[in-house]
């Protein structure tokens, strides 16, 4: 800029006017300005310059577990996401995605030293998660989705234990005894497989967690336990043929998603069983599944898109120095056509 301004014979103060725009300049000396600037090759102050000066970045750090091509194949994730971007987007913010740091990367994680003014965390442990040890340290505000957040941060959750017990009590009150579960991994990594029935790994994802736990709460040890390796189709295909071939011959399935529900319909139907007269199957979250038809998933309805931009709303508080709120997200349980009354048969 020192060179602009000794060539166009002005000020420092006259070729920062031209470029920021921030006070009163003729338009024929920021015409003689871009002309020094032209012939000397020079583009301009630089964005990340400006950031230091400000103490801003206007980016917004989305931490998200290690699998991000799986991760966002999940129409959730996506409906969340599209709530996030947009409404950042009004806000003029930006989004960096991040990996979710391991416990053995420490300060060496891109979480660690990625430039950002706050941070939204997609999924936490239930306990101990590094992802929120790192942003502490470094005291980026930042906002939990589903997840129980520390002191001074935003959350936005759903009271998933309290729906999947209604799920379980709708099984219920149609016979249903033996009742099997198919759940969200507990973390990367992992291959879909059998589970203790009493499984409750001690750092789970908080939504896989939460919804084992309704189990507990609603006094009903399942019959079945399969944890999937990730929320894909092709993994609820996998665990539902390892469920439902189960020895304990489950008269209806609990899915922690729809994707993984619609999995399990399709191993049912590999198995020529049917849905729901050999078997019910519920699922969580509400997403569009056409190619089911004329099958309607049993499940709690949450909407990803009003999540992802109440998130955003929390990222607005927390940039502006308020206190954040602590936000539950209202779920619908909705009555499908893939349950029905017990088989006695079965």
């Amino acid at each position: 800029m020192a060179d602009v301004a000794a060539k166009a014979s002005v000020s420092l103060s006259t070729v920062s006017l031209a470029y920021s725009g921030a006070g009163p300049i003729s338009p024929e000396m920021k015409a003689r300005v871009e002309r020094a600037a032209e012939d000397l090759g020079y583009a301009g102050p630089s964005a990340q310059a400006r950031a230091l000066r400000s103490g801003r970045t206007h980016v917004v750090g989305v931490v998200i577990h290690d699998a991000f091509t799986l991760a966002f194949r999940a129409p959730l994730i996506l409906n969340v996401m599209d709530g996030l971007i947009s409404e950042l987007g009004e806000m003029g913010l930006g989004v960096l995605l991040l990996p979710t740091p391991s416990a053995e990367q420490g300060d060496k994680s891109l979480l660690a030293t990625a430039p950002m003014d706050a941070a939204v965390v997609f999924r936490v442990r239930d306990h101990d998660d590094p992802a929120l040890e790192l942003l502490r340290k470094r005291a980026v505000p930042f906002v939990v989705m589903d997840g129980d957040a520390p002191p001074g941060a935003g959350q936005v959750s759903i009271d998933d234990s309290s729906a999947t017990v209604q799920l379980i009590e709708h099984l219920q009150s149609l016979g249903h005894e033996r009742i099997g579960t198919i759940t969200l991994p507990h973390g990367p990594g992992h291959e879909t497989t059998l589970r203790p029935l009493d499984y409750m790994p001690q750092s789970a994802w908080t939504p896989m967690h939460n919804r084992l736990e309704a189990f507990r709460i609603a006094g009903v040890e399942p019959c079945v336990v399969v944890e999937a390796r990730e929320s894909m189709v092709a993994e609820g295909i996998a665990a539902g043929h390892l469920a439902l071939t189960h020895e304990s011959r489950p008269t209806a399935i609990v899915a922690q998603s729809d994707i993984l529900a619609a999995g399990a319909v399709i191993a049912a139907r590999e198995l020529d069983l049917k849905v729901p007269h050999d078997v019910s199957i519920t699922g969580f979250d509400g997403i569009d599944l056409p190619w089911l038809a004329p099958l309607e998933l049993t499940t709690v309805i949450q909407d990803g898109v009003e999540k992802g931009r109440a998130m955003a709303g929390e990222v607005k508080e927390l940039l502006a120095g308020e206190t954040p709120s602590q936000i539950w997200m209202p779920l619908e349980l909705s009555i499908g056509t893939s349950t029905a009354p017990v088989n006695p048969e079965r």
